[in-house]
C-alpha cells in the first residue's frame, strides 16, 4: 500500500495564495493515486469541508507517510506535525520580520517573532525544505536547513474570469487616470509609499489622476487611521482606500487601472503582480525581497523610491501607449513562462526523491508534550465558550504562556 501523503497548516482561506497552492498539492496528489486529507487548525467556512480538524492528525499519522507541512506562522498545528512519526517536508510561505509591526498589531509582532524563532527548530525535523520562490528557499538556506527546493507558486486566475462588478468602481470608470495598488492593508506593504509617489504625480503631471488602493485591513485599523491621517497631512487628494471587494468588484478595479504601482518591502512572492499581468495593467514595483524574481524581467522595477522619481516614471507609462503596449507584451511573456512551470511533475518529483532517501532521524519531543497539547485544547475551549472562567485562571495557566511552553 502507497504511503499517504497529507498536508498540514495553521489555517486553509478562501481564494489566497496559499490556499490556492494547497488546494493544487491535493489534486495532483490525488491524481497520482496517494490518499491525501487537508488538515488544518481554522478554516474558512466557504472551504472548511475540504479539510479535517488537526486534532485528527495522529489517528491518520503513520512512520511511512509524508506529511508536507506550510508554514507561514507558528501555530498548535504545527507543533503537533513535529511530534508525529512522519517524514516531514516543510514548505515556506515567509514570515514578515515581526518589526514591521511594532506600534501597529503587538499581537502579531508575537505571532511573526514566534513564528521566525520556531521555524529554526525544523532544521533538524524536515526530509526536505521548500520555498515557494527562490527568495523564500534562499532564506531557508540561510538558517541553515540542509536540503532546499523551490516548489512554484503557480497562480490561479478563475477568481478573475467571471463578470465584473461595477456597483463600486463605476464612479472611477472616466476619462482620469486610475493607479491602482491590490494588497492586504499591512505596513509591509508600505502603503505610505504608493501615495506619497501618486501625490507627487498628481501635484506635478497629471492633476485628472486617482488612486484606488484595494485590500482588507482588519486587525490593521490603527495603520489604516495613520493612513488617513497621513493623506490629509501631506494634502494628498483622490485617495481612495477602497477596503475588502468580492472578486468581481476585483476585477472591476483591474479593468479600470491604467497602472499598478506596488510599493512592498518585503514579499514572499505577490499575487497581485501577477493578477496585474494576467488583467493587463503596467506594474511598477520597488525592487525588493522576492518582487524582481516575481516580475522575472517584465514590468518596471525601481530602487529609487523619491517620489518625484516614481512619479516621473509613472507619467512616462500613462504617456506613452507604445511604451504600455511593450510593457504589457512583456508581462504576459512572463505569465506564460510561469504558467509553464510542471507544478505537479514537480512536487511528484519531491515526492519521490523523498521516498528514495533514507529518512532522517526524529529529533527528541519533550516525554509531557501529548499531555501539553491536551491542556492546551481544553484552556481553549474554556477560552471559547467561558471567557470570565479563562480570566480567572492563574497566569501561569492561560492560553498564551502554555502556548509557549509547548514550544
Amino acid at each position: 500500500m502507497a504511503p499517504a501523503v497529507h498536508q498540514v497548516l495553521a489555517t486553509l482561506g478562501y481564494g489566497d495564495a496559499i490556499g490556492h497552492e494547497v488546494l493544487g498539492i491535493q489534486r495532483a496528489l490525488r491524481g497520482a493515486g496517494y490518499h491525501s486529507e487537508i488538515f488544518v487548525q481554522t478554516a474558512d467556512p466557504r472551504v472548511e469541508d475540504l479539510t479535517q480538524d488537526y486534532r485528527d492528525l495522529p489517528d491518520a499519522s503513520h512512520a511511512d507517510n509524508i506529511l508536507i507541512h506550510h508554514f507561514s506562522i507558528g501555530s498548535r498545528a504545527s507543533r503537533v506535525a513535529y511530534a508525529l512519526p512522519d517524514r516531514m517536508a516543510l514548505v515556506y510561505h515567509n514570515i514578515t520580520p515581526p518589526e514591521y509591526f511594532v506600534d501597529v498589531n503587538k499581537e502579531l509582532v508575537q505571532l511573526c517573532y514566534r513564528g521566525r524563532r520556531e521555524l529554526a527548530l525544523y532544521k533538524s525535523r524536515c526530509d526536505l525544505a521548500l520555498g515557494d520562490s527562490e527568495y523564500n528557499r534562499q532564506e531557508l538556506e540561510a538558517i541553515g536547513f540542509p536540503e532546499t527546493g523551490v516548489l512554484p507558486v503557480v497562480p490561479g486566475f478563475d477568481h478573475l474570469s467571471g463578470p465584473a462588478d461595477y456597483t463600486h468602481a463605476g464612479a472611477f470608470d472616466d476619462d482620469w487616470v486610475n493607479v491602482l495598488f491590490v494588497g492586504r492593508v499591512i505596513p509591509n506593504k508600505r502603503f505610505e509609499d504608493v501615495i506619497r509617489s501618486f501625490h507627487a504625480y498628481k501635484t506635478w503631471f497629471n492633476p485628472r489622476s486617482r488612486l484606488l488602493l484595494v485590500g482588507a485591513h482588519s486587525g490593521f485599523e490603527r495603520y489604516l487611521t495613520m493612513l488617513h491621517q497621513f493623506i490629509a497631512r501631506i494634502g494628498a487628494t483622490d485617495v481612495h482606500l477602497v477596503g475588502h471587494v468580492s472578486n468581481e468588484e476585483l476585477t472591476a478595479y483591474y479593468e479600470l487601472a491604467d497602472v499598478f504601482l506596488c510599493a512592498s518591502e518585503h514579499e514572499g512572492f505577490c499575487v497581485p503582480l501577477v493578477e496585474s499581468f494576467h488583467m493587463g495593467v503596467p506594474v511598477m514595483a520597488y525592487a525588493a525581497s522576492a518582487v524582481p524574481a516575481t516580475m522575472d524581467g517584465a514590468g518596471v522595477l525601481y530602487t529609487d523610491k523619491s517620489p518625484l522619481h516614481v512619479a516621473a516614471l509613472l507619467n512616462a507609462i500613462v504617456d506613452d501607449p507604445a511604451l504600455r503596449t511593450a510593457i504589457v507584451d512583456g508581462q504576459y511573456a512572463a505569465l506564460d513562462r510561469l504558467e509553464a512551470n510542471d507544478f505537479g511533475g514537480t512536487l511528484l518529483g519531491f515526492v519521490d526523491r523523498m521516498l528514495a532517501t533514507p529518512r532522517r532521524p526524529h529529533p527528541p519531543v519533550a516525554f509531557d508534550f501529548w499531555d501539553q497539547v491536551k491542556q492546551a485544547d481544553e484552556l481553549e475551549e474554556i477560552k471559547s465558550y467561558r471567557p470570565s472562567a479563562f480570566l480567572a485562571l492563574p497566569e501561569k495557566g492561560n492560553h498564551e504562556e502554555h502556548e509557549g511552553h509547548e514550544e
